[in-house]
């Protein structure tokens, strides 16, 4: 079989949907509040659900890496302390915000299997990014 060949039966099995269970009341609510309207229960959309939660999980290493590392041991080196750390560590806690939405929207685009699982994680996410946000925002008002 050539490539091109391979390429397009493979796209074609991609295409196939996944049957899924009845939709709970939870799974309408769930869908209503996140905006879905249509869902795609094919293998592709199964697997972009999928890389969307590695970029998320990506982001908020980086987020975490930068407002625990970077910011405690660089930010007071350089003399700016609170003044530039709680700004950047907002903006990285907007920036973790909207990529878990937005991951959490593939989730249940596609019908994935876990979406209840990866629903309630990026849940506690969002509390920690919360808590994080109230923080740097405290921060920002007691600098002024």
């Amino acid at each position: 079989m050539n490539p091109v060949s391979e390429e397009v039966a493979q796209e074609q099995r991609d295409d196939v949907a996944i049957p899924s269970p009845p939709v709970s009341a939870a799974d309408r609510l769930m869908r209503r509040l996140l905006r879905v309207e249509h869902v795609d229960t094919s293998v592709k959309t199964q697997r972009e659900a999928h890389r969307g939660f590695r970029i998320a999980l990506v982001v908020t290493g980086i987020r975490c890496l930068i407002s625990y590392l970077v910011i405690p041991i660089g930010v007071p080196i350089l003399g700016l302390s609170g003044i530039v750390a709680a700004p950047i560590g907002l903006a990285l806690c907007v920036v973790a915000v909207i990529n878990g939405v937005y991951s959490l929207r593939r989730f249940w685009k596609a019908d994935h299997r876990s979406k209840w699982v990866y629903t309630w994680f990026i849940a506690i996410v969002f509390l920690v990014l919360a808590v994080a946000m109230v923080s740097d925002i405290a921060r920002i008002v007691s600098a002024l």
